[in-house]
């Protein structure tokens, strides 16, 4: 159990514990159980500490306002014994993760991003929901570890979502670097695109197709329209159509892509499955029909369907299977040489 005059003095204050410790530079805190839950512990010394099933639920280990923050002022967690903690929604905003013992800690939802993880053990951790832009996360260890729903971008941007810490940095990397792009070979790919406006009233067909996919050996790569429109995403949607075997386009709400959909299907040669829910009363944008004359080749008619069941049934024979095919015979058409012909 934790030693009560440690966590009596670091409820006094994070200035009166950063004092103690290096007073005491040799002693290790034993914070170990300790009920921290929504406690301000931004910039506090913790490194080497004893959490071990700590609970810092919602509990703010970084810093609220990254522009005004200062790297000294972020809570240095490094080397520390984690396990089994309970972090949930954490703010662990450039936290010094270094070396730290994460194995079976609850971080959903949590807020790692600038955070070092260099070298942690994440073992068996639950990564779900958290907010991983820009953490450095070389020599991880992930058995075990629950890694869906990562999100690799900013507060201030859609969220684009993976299932892997490592794919993640990957897919961000490859969205901001153009020569990483260019060597991707597509037969490779597995990643499926979800294009749509997911407000909390849809968020339900977000999520089973999401899993869906993930049960037939897919990457889901998210992107969520339902963010402040404050710039144009559409270099992100080509670029992540880029990525994908196929594309499946939420349209049931007419604002859910329309301008995107317009710049990336004419440039990107990927099949494009647009979905409507009918209960919605959905019906296609207007230039949709346009984009589908034009790009036949890999543009699908939109598939209604009246329920998330009816979808989900027909998932494999609908959407799927078509797209692989079309996706085989665009591969097939890309690798064509030109001939000519002689008279």
């Amino acid at each position: 159990m934790a030693n009560d005059e440690h966590v009596a003095l670091l409820k006094q204050g994070v200035t009166a514990w950063n004092a103690w410790r290096r007073e005491n530079h040799n002693i290790r805190p034993d914070l170990s159980n300790a009920d921290l839950s929504g406690a301000d512990l931004s910039g506090a010394n913790l490194a080497r500490a004893n959490l071990r099933e700590a609970i810092l639920f919602k509990a703010n280990l970084g810093r609220a306002d990254p522009v005004e923050a200062n790297l000294r002022d972020h809570a240095d967690l490094s080397g520390s014994d984690l396990a089994r903690a309970n972090l949930r929604e954490a703010v662990l905003f450039k936290a010094n993760l270094t070396g730290a013992d994460l194995s079976g800690a609850d971080l959903s939802g949590a807020d790692l991003s600038l955070a070092p993880l260099v070298s942690a053990d994440l073992t068996g951790a639950v990564l779900t929901g958290c907010r991983i832009y820009g953490v450095s996360a070389w020599g991880l260890k992930l058995e075990r570890a629950k890694q869906h729903n990562l999100v690799v971008t900013p507060k201030d941007e859609p969220d684009v979502t993976v299932d892997n810490i490592e794919v993640a940095q990957f897919v961000y990397l490859l969205l901001h670097n153009e020569k990483i792009r260019k060597v991707i070979d597509t037969v490779g790919k597995k990643g499926v695109l979800l294009l749509g406006r997911f407000t909390e009233g849809r968020i339900e067909i977000l999520e089973r197709l999401r899993e869906e996919l993930r049960n037939r050996g897919y990457l889901p790569i998210i992107f969520n329209f339902d963010k402040p429109e404050t710039k144009n995403f559409t270099e992100t949607v080509r670029l992540l159509a880029g990525l994908s075997h196929f594309v499946i386009a939420d349209v049931t709400n007419p604002k859910s892509a329309p301008l995107e959909l317009q710049a990336t299907v004419p440039e990107v040669m990927v099949p494009f499955k647009p979905i409507i829910q009918e209960s919605e009363g959905g019906k296609p944008f207007a230039m949709l029909e346009d984009l589908w004359i034009q790009h036949r080749d890999w543009v699908f008619e939109p598939l209604y369907y009246s329920s998330l069941d009816a979808l989900v049934g027909a998932l494999d024979e609908k959407i799927i299977k078509p797209a692989k095919a079309r996706f085989a015979e665009l591969l097939a058409r890309k690798a064509e040489k030109m001939k000519g012909e002689h008279v």
